[in-house]
């Protein structure tokens, strides 16, 4: 069986390249690149007023990855469809492979060399867990999404890369994949009940988690959050910096390059994991409050395109994106004000680091494709079958 389908353009044939360049929403794109000058903004000041060594790689690694983001939305949506396994699957080796010829950095194993650069794939399985759930959830009818059954093969393709990356060791990526893993299902329309099942499990088996399965530091970051000032100098030192960092900037801030606490290297990963406490304190709450505007406009544009879409892959799989990106601003901004433990979450576009803004642009181009494609129908067996 052959898939055809009347696009938005009025033919069988699908649209031209041209056309579907035209149909690239240039507003998210547009907001993207917006997001990621703040951070070049940021990168150059964290150097101290330099465009080395952070910012000029930061423009570099963005401007690779629109390339990429506009070649994926391009892409018909059927072929990320038809591959979404083979994605995961490769995401499974390379996660496998940091076991055997993975890196050490910051005291975690987490990277693959490849030669010409160094691949964290846990950010790659973030993307490619998104699609095979959407992939997955597309083929469940309505009726059967109440089945318990139906909950058992989405476990079974999460818990493989959540316990890899476990022990890497990397709770705070385990935990966001798993989250993410969790809005999609949700959106699928996977029952509530399920998921207070999942989470009373969970309670009952912390002690256990707390006692065999985390780390020594792991315990001591939960400990140090509980109660920040019980080590102000060894465990508790960055948050109570970074709050100290976030309190100073006020409502207009020091001024750009102007903060105290990151300049004189009080501020720990602040080209990193608490960039966002480093803006605050050079712009104040202003500043702030504009960049998680940008944001907001963000997620807007991501759950607009996904109602738009008139498939359930697509509507799954720009839910999914658009989630896991509001999974991790939060957790970040949330991160630095002490209001969870401290897990190393980069905040999106804004951070350096190169895996986790190419993959980030990637998802981008998916959820760009579903709107390229917005007007497509499929099911399964022709989605197979074109």
């Amino acid at each position: 069986m052959v898939l055809r389908v009347q696009s938005l353009f009025g033919d069988e044939r699908g649209p031209s390249l041209g056309q579907k360049l035209r149909e690239v929403n240039w507003g998210l794109v547009a907001l993207l690149t917006l997001i990621a000058c703040v951070g070049f903004v940021m990168q150059y000041s964290a150097a101290g007023g330099n465009w080395e060594p952070w910012a000029s790689r930061q423009i570099l690694r963005f401007g690779f990855g629109v390339v990429l983001l506009v070649a994926v939305a391009v892409i018909e949506l059927k072929f990320w469809y038809r591959i979404a396994y083979v994605l995961y699957g490769v995401g499974l080796a390379l996660l496998m492979a940091v076991e055997i010829m993975g890196t050490v950095g910051m005291g975690a194993q987490r990277w693959v060399d490849l030669g010409i650069v160094q691949l964290q794939p846990s950010e790659v399985m973030k993307v490619a867990l998104t699609l095979v759930l959407a992939r997955y959830f597309h083929g469940i009818l309505p009726e059967e999404i109440g089945r318990l059954r139906v909950v058992v093969p989405p476990l079974l393709l999460v818990l493989p890369p959540v316990a890899l990356v476990l022990k890497q060791p990397d709770l705070g990526t385990a935990v966001m994949l798993l989250l993410s893993a969790a809005a999609v299902c949700f959106i699928a329309g996977v029952r509530i009940w399920k998921f207070v099942l999942a989470i009373a499990a969970t309670l009952v088996a912390l002690p256990l988690t707390w006692q065999y399965a985390l780390h020594d530091y792991q315990r001591n970051r939960v400990l140090t959050f509980l109660d920040p000032e019980r080590d102000p100098l060894g465990t508790g030192y960055h948050i109570t910096q970074s709050k100290i960092a976030l309190g100073s900037g006020g409502l207009f801030g020091r001024g750009y390059l102007q903060g105290t606490q990151s300049h004189l290297s009080f501020l720990p990963e602040h080209r990193t994991d608490f960039i966002f406490t480093m803006l605050a304190e050079e712009l104040g709450m202003v500043g702030g409050i504009c960049l998680l505007g940008l944001y907001l406009l963000v997620l807007a544009y991501g759950a607009g395109i996904a109602l738009r879409s008139r498939n359930q892959f697509g509507r799954l799989l720009a839910f999914g994106v658009t989630t896991t990106f509001f999974i991790y601003v939060f957790v970040n901004i949330a991160m630095v004000m002490g209001m969870v433990p401290v897990v190393g979450i980069p905040l999106p576009l804004v951070s350096y680091g190169g895996t986790s803004m190419m993959t980030l642009l990637v998802a981008f181009g998916l959820v760009l494709c579903v709107y390229v494609h917005r007007d497509f129908t499929f099911n399964r067996r022709a989605a197979l079958a074109a």
